[in-house]
């Protein structure tokens, strides 16, 4: 039986967390051209404001155990028929709107023909913006060959399904578990053992950004893990002693040291 590998999406494969923030400034330039506004202003407040509307909704208990962030909540379709997506689906033209109503507030303008614009504006803006770690391809590539591959991503099942299609690297993944389709998100240690129950093994190494989420979720579960730690974090005390990488062309090196240390 071959080893298996468990991969996160965001900020692991495909650039999340910057895209969203690019997507925040791009939409607040198109409402410069518009109104006198100082756009910078305008998408931190966007960000912001998008935040509090997101964690004061009934429905946020459920983002938080499936891990919809708020800005992806600016642009997923929240398809599916849980009653929480429902009424996400339902909510989110409101949502959208008010958001970037309030954020234009903030900077002094009362429009909200144009807060409905930027609400629809921001899933163009994100949308243009799918990108993928450069490395990515040629790794798993060359680790599809001894490993089995498999995908473990929190969010809505349409919005990260949407990001892997849009990424190239769906091909990669003969297992795919998305957190809104489980029914619990990273770091819970029941997803990544349903994960390993469909690899139809009993070991295996989990790959991503997080800390939290990924690490300390995969060794709860009695995985083992590595860290891409690409921005540079400073190790806390209480963090797991586990391999770190900061891209993923130096991952294949990583798993060799790893099988040599027997860990």
């Amino acid at each position: 039986m071959r080893s298996a590998l468990l991969f996160d999406l965001d900020d692991t494969l495909v650039v999340e967390e910057p895209a969203a923030v690019a997507a925040f400034e791009a939409t607040a330039r198109f409402a410069s051209s518009h109104q006198d506004l100082d756009a910078a202003a305008l998408a931190t407040s966007a960000r912001a404001r998008a935040r509090e509307l997101w964690y004061a909704t009934p429905a946020h208990p459920y983002c938080r155990r499936i891990g919809i962030s708020s800005w992806e909540g600016l642009w997923c379709r929240f398809e599916g028929d849980e009653p929480d997506m429902k009424w996400l689906r339902d909510w989110s033209p409101t949502y959208r709107r008010e958001a970037w109503r309030s954020a234009l507030a903030d900077v002094g303008v009362d429009d909200l023909e144009l807060a409905h614009e930027l609400g629809d504006r921001f899933g163009k803006e994100r949308r243009a913006r799918h990108e993928v770690f450069a490395e990515a391809a040629m790794v798993l590539e060359n680790l599809s060959s001894e490993y089995d591959l498999a995908l473990v991503t929190n969010g809505a099942s349409c919005l990260q399904r949407e990001k892997l299609a849009a990424s190239g690297l769906a091909g990669y993944f003969a297992t795919v578990v998305v957190s809104a389709e489980f029914g619990v998100a990273k770091p819970d240690p029941t997803i990544f053992r349903h994960t390993l129950e469909l690899l139809n093994c009993h070991s295996a190494t989990m790959i991503g950004d997080s800390i939290r989420r990924d690490i300390e979720g995969a060794t709860a579960a009695g995985l083992r893990a590595i860290w891409v730690n690409r921005a540079g974090i400073e190790r806390a005390e209480d963090t797991p002693e586990v391999t770190e990488i900061t891209t993923l062309a130096d991952l294949p090196q990583a798993l060799r040291s790893q099988d040599g240390m027997g860990a």
